[in-house]
């Protein structure tokens, strides 16, 4: 059975959004798509400061098996990426919803929010 956080929202391209306590939110890959993906062994990471529109691509991970985009969920920009994953791609495999986080964002507003999945319902679209 995958993992499926209660307390996260949810992406039908399997990546999951943290709202954090200061308006800001993290960002990553599910617990699905990391098992999908096989080892991953490298994750091309945007650069901070930059915008992005909801459902654009932010970055790459790459596994033993394919290359895949990965889109950002809600518009925002970029705050800070998870340095670690430059030397531990692995950590995504790990922890995809811990350690393994991509981003942190802050908001362009909530309204993107409103088309996110529950866990429930991410769930459910992934059975």
């Amino acid at each position: 059975m995958n993992n499926i956080p209660d307390e996260l929202k949810y992406s039908t391209d399997h990546e999951w959004l943290r709202l954090l306590d200061d308006g800001t939110a993290q960002v990553g890959i599910t617990d699905f798509a990391q098992s999908r993906l096989g080892d991953i062994t490298f994750v091309e990471l945007p650069e901070e400061g930059e915008d992005f529109a909801k459902g654009e691509s932010f970055c790459v991970v790459e596994s033993v098996k394919a290359a895949s985009d990965v889109y950002l969920m809600a518009a925002g920009e970029i705050l800070e990426i998870n340095s670690a994953l430059e030397d531990e791609p692995e950590l995504i495999n790990q922890d995809a919803y811990g350690e393994g986080w991509i981003v942190k964002i802050r908001l362009a507003g909530r309204t993107d929010l409103d088309d996110l999945l529950s866990a429930r319902d991410y769930a459910r679209s992934i059975a």
